[in-house]
C-alpha cells in the first residue's frame, strides 16, 4: 500500500518533524555522502529536496517521489537550481531505460516503500554497469533490546509517517542483486547506516 497520502498530508510540516535529527546528524552525513558525486544521479524518494544543496553543480539530478505534496516542497526548495528535474513516480516501477544513471541515491526512503526489494531491483536496472548506489538508511538493529523496541514502535511510526523501523535493508539490497562495497554503521547500535553497492 502506498504511503503517498500520508506524505501529502504532512508535507507542509515534514521538515519541522525531523529538524532536530537533521541539524544534529543528518546534515553531516548528507554532505559526506553526496558532495563528491558527478554525472547523472537518480534520487529515489526525493521528499522535500533536502539533499539538493549537497550535490555538486556539475551533476544532473533527477528526483522522483510518489507524493505530490513532497515534490511541491522539493520544487520550492530547489527553484533556483537549473540541474534538477523532479518527477512524480513510484520507485517500484521506474520509467527510465536500463543503464541510465551513474548513481542512485536513497536517504531514509527504503523504510517507506511497500516492496523495497522490487524497488531496489528497479534501481539496479537503471544504473549503469559502472554505476553505484549510495544509501543512508535506518534499519532493524542487531542489538536484541533495541530491535525489540523498534518492533514495538513500528506500528505507531507506520501509522503516523508510513515509516517501518524493522527493515533489514542491507539484506534487501543484496537480495535485489547488488554487491555491497561498503556498509558502515553511522550511529546508535547499528540503526543508521551508510551503504555503497554496485549493480
Amino acid at each position: 500500500m502506498s504511503v503517498a497520502p500520508k506524505y501529502d498530508r504532512i508535507a507542509p510540516i515534514y521538515e519541522l518533524i525531523d529538524l532536530p535529527l537533521e541539524l544534529l546528524i543528518f546534515k553531516k552525513w548528507r554532505r559526506e555522502a553526496l558532495s563528491r558525486l558527478n554525472g547523472k544521479i537518480l534520487e529515489v524518494g526525493v521528499g522535500t529536496g533536502r539533499n539538493m544543496n549537497y550535490y555538486p553543480p556539475c551533476c544532473s539530478i533527477t528526483g522522483i517521489d510518489n507524493s505530490k505534496g513532497m515534490l511541491g516542497k522539493a520544487r520550492e526548495n530547489a527553484k533556483n537550481m537549473k540541474n534538477v528535474t523532479f518527477i512524480l513516480m513510484d520507485a517500484e516501477s521506474l520509467g527510465f531505460s536500463d543503464h541510465s544513471f551513474d548513481y542512485v541515491v536513497t536517504t531514509f526512503v527504503l523504510c517507506t516503500i511497500s516492496d523495497p526489494v522490487k524497488a531496489l531491483t528497479e534501481m539496479r536496472r537503471v544504473l549503469k554497469p559502472s554505476g553505484e548506489m549510495i544509501a543512508l538508511e535506518h534499519m532493524c538493529s542487531a542489538h536484541s533490546i533495541i530491535a525489540r523496541f523498534e518492533e514495538l514502535i513500528d506500528p505507531i511510526l507506520f501509522s503516523l509517517l508510513g515509516d517501518h523501523t524493522t527493515r533489514h535493508t542491507v539484506r534487501n539490497i543484496k537480495e535485489a542483486g547488488f554487491i555491497i562495497k561498503e556498509a558502515n554503521e553511522l550511529f546508535f547500535k547499528e540503526i543508521f547506516w551508510k551503504i555503497r553497492a554496485k549493480p
